[in-house]
């Protein structure tokens, strides 16, 4: 590779490699995206973000534009967000104790589970270290949908559980437990379910993830990976992970490693092979830099959107967030474009 700055711009490995878009999305001036917790990708390739901020919902074309944006005040703390087949927006808020499905316009369907009051676990705060596994919700943190409509919510910072709804939104099972043998739990923060039915959880405090079947049988444990945050399951089960990594978002009683990475995207086929990888340095500020990797979705172009807990992350560790980009994208190269 020479030293252009269009090669240098040219992010990932092989078959998978990206540029990232400078200036994405554009925001009216009277609204502010203050953190783009979650993102998701709509049927016909619009982008939805949760933000922590008012209005909590902006809605983009893929090229940016802005189109829409609303607001629920139920809402207590956005965490998740993802795209059913049929269109709609399933929406977690962690603090709120709440998985709720909505129209794109933003009306209310249903709630799925109990709301609002905190299952027994005995956690304190966020430490997720002490706890004893209960039913929905202590804090969940996203939700993923089938295609016939089942769901699977990992339950998150305050229980270290998943739990499977049938289309319905009647409870079937759950399974977990807090600790780090092969099953359990230290945060169970983000879910995808791929094409041949395996639902993988991104174990974040134990920088794994675990994949299971329908019914909770341990299948598999990928370990490449740095406190993953979300999965999102693309074309060919070629699966797309936000790495929030270990230099950034990290709870009081964990130190800084003498080696810190930072959050990274990583790419990996249905076995789990890695396919692709940027990011993992310590300049937030960079193209292939991210500071606080929290969610990733993918459009029918192949183009990624990453949202970064950057605001929340910065201020826990006492960094200025000025300037911390909080919502990317990279668009996919095709092969004669990486080599120009």
């Amino acid at each position: 590779m020479t030293g252009s700055s269009e090669q240098q711009n040219v992010l990932g490995n092989g078959n998978w490699q990206y540029r990232a878009i400078r200036n994405w999305p554009q925001l009216p001036s009277a609204l502010e995206l203050v953190e783009a917790i979650g993102v998701t990708v709509m049927p016909d390739d619009r982008v939805v973000v949760f933000n922590r901020g008012t209005p909590a919902i902006l809605v983009f074309e893929s090229n940016g534009t802005f189109v829409t944006a609303w607001h629920d005040e139920q809402f207590v703390r956005p965490h998740g967000i993802s795209t059913a087949p049929d269109g709609t927006l399933y929406l977690t808020d962690d603090l709120g104790h709440r998985v709720a499905q909505y129209h794109i316009a933003g009306q209310c369907i249903r709630q799925i589970g109990p709301a609002g009051i905190p299952s027994p676990t005995g956690v304190d705060g966020f430490d997720y270290r002490h706890l004893v596994s209960a039913g929905p919700y202590h804090l969940p943190t996203n939700v993923a949908i089938t295609d016939s409509g089942e769901l699977f919510v990992v339950d998150g910072y305050g229980n270290a559980r998943v739990h499977h709804f049938d289309a319905d939104g009647e409870q079937v099972t759950s399974w977990g437990q807090s600790g780090d043998a092969p099953g359990a739990f230290h945060v169970p923060h983000g879910v995808c379910v791929s094409a041949d039915e395996r639902v993988l959880v991104a174990d974040r405090e134990n920088s794994r993830i675990q994949i299971f079947d329908f019914q909770g049988k341990l299948l598999d444990i990928w370990t490449d990976v740095i406190r993953p945050c979300q999965i999102f399951a693309g074309d060919n089960d070629v699966f797309f992970v936000a790495e929030l990594g270990n230099q950034n978002g990290r709870f009081p009683w964990q130190p800084l490693p003498d080696q810190p990475t930072g959050g990274r995207v990583s790419i990996f086929d249905p076995s789990g092979k890695l396919l692709s990888r940027w990011g993992g340095g310590l300049d937030a500020r960079q193209p292939d830099g991210f500071y606080a990797c929290h969610d990733i979705c993918v459009d029918s172009e192949g183009s990624i959107y990453v949202g970064e807990v950057a605001v929340t992350a910065a201020r826990a560790a006492g960094d200025d967030p000025s300037g911390l980009p909080t919502l990317r994208k990279f668009v996919r190269l095709e092969d004669n474009d990486a080599n120009t």
